[in-house]
């Protein structure tokens, strides 16, 4: 069945059940490889996209009820890599295996959208439920605060 996605800006024709997780459309259908599986049932983060600028497991999200809504991959988020966010990461050097940061990285831009000068409380708050086995969470904290124009030492 065609689906019609918008998918970083561009209107995107997929051939697949409505209740086809968000994740696989994306990664198998339009080799958008940025959201990882992590743990298939919605609480790790690894698969995170932004949907309408909201933050969504894509693992838990059935690519129908998403059509006609505007989707955010990392891929789409700034191709260049030049976001605030996305260069606070490299600056603060945030990432360890890597695997958990396209979702960091979109749970954090979110955030900074709803709220441009978050405090640490309200950082943990958005960032909770995104894992990181590697435990980075205070240079990601930093890294948000750097986005937002502030070092985690003023906060």
């Amino acid at each position: 069945m065609p689906l019609k996605l918008i998918v970083n800006k561009e209107e995107k024709t997929v051939d697949v059940a409505p209740d086809t997780p968000l994740l696989w459309v994306l990664r198998d259908h339009l080799n958008l490889k940025g959201a990882k599986y992590g743990c298939g049932i919605g609480v790790c983060g690894a698969c995170t996209v932004l949907v309408d600028g909201r933050p969504v497991r894509s693992c838990m999200t059935h690519a129908g009820s998403v059509a006609g809504q505007q989707i955010t991959t990392i891929e789409g988020l700034s191709p260049e890599g030049q976001h605030a966010v996305q260069k606070a990461w490299e600056e603060v050097d945030v990432a360890q295996c890597g695997y958990c940061q396209s979702g960091q990285i979109l749970a954090a831009a979110a955030l900074l959208n709803r709220n441009p000068h978050p405090t640490d409380a309200e950082i943990d708050a958005a960032m909770n439920g995104n894992l990181c086995r590697c435990g980075t969470y205070p240079r990601i904290r930093e890294a948000i605060h750097h986005a937002a124009g502030a070092t985690a030492e003023q906060k």
